[in-house]
């Protein structure tokens, strides 16, 4: 087994990778929201406003840069007027796409916003085009971004909030060709136009309107979106980006497999089916340059991760799973690709932040007892990259293994420089063999490094209130200065990042 060489030139810097690729999402889906971000204001777990307070600390060692909600699916059946005033005076409705429960609408827009400001966090508010009406989608980002004296600005006064809050994000419908109403594109593509017109910039709130764009491999659907927005050299876009939403499973739909418990072939299937990330992206990305190669609208992937068959004794419609140090190796890779497809990425969303799918944080039902998954340990220790300049790194030599009809390469790479400091991350994806990584690097001095590693004994390791580090960031000492360059001993299945002190 030969070693793996990145070669980096730390002197040529590229596209600037956004903090918003780093995005999350909370969707009114099992216990995301009702029991993960919010308890209610007389729950025993500290909270402010009914929001968990540890929720929100933990978020922020991650720089979440960004939330989108309430959906999801649960976006085209949500009406915002019913989710603002009383709490006790909100009608309540069902929630039909995630395990048909009532909803009370305890959770809404002034809970959302102030959530977003205890995170830091910009608001991507995703609108209602399924079941929704311009008029409605109107006058909520009037309620939500007007100052002065509007009908709607009065009204959010009338329920307690003075000051309008700043939303940089606004989702025009969601999967519009499935659960938001189930359309063709050339349908979706006029009412995406009709719905943009109405989301309004008041004040000094601009927004980016994000149309609700395909379904993993649809080109045709993105190529139809683009072509409704016209000769982009001659007007202004009436949206000025394009969702797109891919998701990692190793199964069919009905039989996705466990989150806990797979074999070696279904780690490489799983890590081959995140690795396709980097041709979606770029096939998406060469059919919006045929109609704007100036890349003035953004791409969006603001649904993302694994998706396995629900934890044994859950609701199937609330979708929890655990959350293995495979699902942290699925992030590590697709990081890597979003870093370089910076120029045309301009957000993303992992779904979901908390209890669902491949969350961030788990919270026990019975204890209310928080876990930091393996994901989130990816965000932390990527959290460099937000806002860094983009640095090639060119992998050579890397051994590949034949998945799924395609050559998955065992070793994966990427940088950033921001300054006199650059960040790498390296992933093993071999789940029984360590290996020396060879970093090329070309065009400053090293100066010092300091390395992380995210590893563990079991591919399926996995944290939970009894170990809540079973699997956990650790020092990364195998790192020395050799004769083709630094070189770094990763371990079997880890991921690692390196950063480096520039002269």
């Amino acid at each position: 087994m030969s070693d793996a060489r990145v070669v980096i030139d730390l002197d040529l810097p590229g596209p600037t990778i956004s903090r918003h690729l780093y995005g999350h999402f909370a969707e009114h889906l099992g216990r995301c929201i009702y029991g993960g971000f919010y308890v209610g204001e007389d729950s025993d777990i500290p909270n402010q406003g009914g929001i968990r307070l540890d929720v929100v600390e933990a978020l922020r060692e991650l720089r979440i840069p960004n939330l989108r909600w309430p959906g999801g699916c649960f976006a085209d059946e949500y009406h915002w007027r019913d989710g603002i005033g009383p709490r006790d005076e909100r009608p309540r409705m069902v929630n039909s796409h995630w395990g048909d429960v009532v909803e009370d609408n305890a959770f809404g827009t002034h809970e959302f916003m102030a959530l977003c400001e205890m995170l830091g966090a910009d608001a991507y508010v995703n609108g209602n085009v399924g079941s929704g009406s311009p008029r409605e989608m109107s006058e909520w980002i009037e309620y939500l971004t007007r100052e002065d004296d509007s009908p709607m600005a009065a009204l959010r006064r009338a329920n307690g909030r003075d000051e309008p809050w700043r939303v940089p994000f606004f989702g025009i419908g969601n999967e519009a060709w499935g659960c938001g109403g189930n359309m063709r594109a050339e349908a979706y593509a006029d009412l995406a136009r009709q719905f943009s017109t109405y989301v309004r910039d008041h004040a000094d709130n601009r927004v980016t309107r994000i149309a609700a764009g395909a379904n993993v491999d649809d080109y045709a659907w993105t190529d139809e979106l683009m072509r409704a927005l016209g000769d982009l050299s001659e007007q202004a876009a009436p949206f000025q980006a394009i969702s797109l939403h891919y998701y990692t499973m190793t199964g069919p739909w009905d039989a996705k497999g466990s989150a806990t418990s797979f074999t070696n072939d279904e780690w490489y299937l799983a890590l081959s089916r995140a690795y396709r990330i980097e041709e979606l992206l770029t096939r998406h990305a060469t059919v919006m340059d045929r109609h704007d190669p100036d890349r003035r609208v953004g791409l969006v992937l603001d649904e993302w991760g694994t998706w396995w068959d629900v934890e044994p004794g859950t609701n199937p419609g609330f979708l929890y799973q655990q959350n293995t140090l495979r699902d942290a190796l699925v992030a590590s890779v697709h990081f890597d690709a979003f870093h370089r497809h910076a120029d045309r990425l301009v957000m993303a969303n992992i779904a979901q932040t908390v209890n669902v799918l491949q969350a961030m944080l788990l919270t026990d039902p019975d204890t209310g007892a928080l876990v930091r998954t393996p994901t989130f340990h990816v965000f932390a220790m990527n959290a460099g990259h937000q806002d860094a300049d983009s640095l090639a790194a060119h992998v050579i030599g890397a051994e590949e293994r034949s998945v799924d009809g395609r050559d998955l390469p065992l070793v994966h790479a990427s940088a950033s420089r921001r300054g006199d400091t650059a960040l790498v991350s390296l992933s093993n994806l071999d789940a029984d063999e360590a290996r020396t990584i060879v970093l090329d690097l070309r065009g400053a001095e090293l100066e010092g490094w300091n390395g992380t590693v995210l590893t563990a004994g079991d591919t399926a390791a996995h944290n939970t209130p009894d170990a809540p580090e079973a699997v956990a960031p650790a020092p990364l000492e195998g790192v020395r200065r050799g004769a083709r360059g630094l070189e770094v001993d990763l371990p079997a299945h880890a991921f690692a990042t390196i950063e480096l002190a520039l002269a």
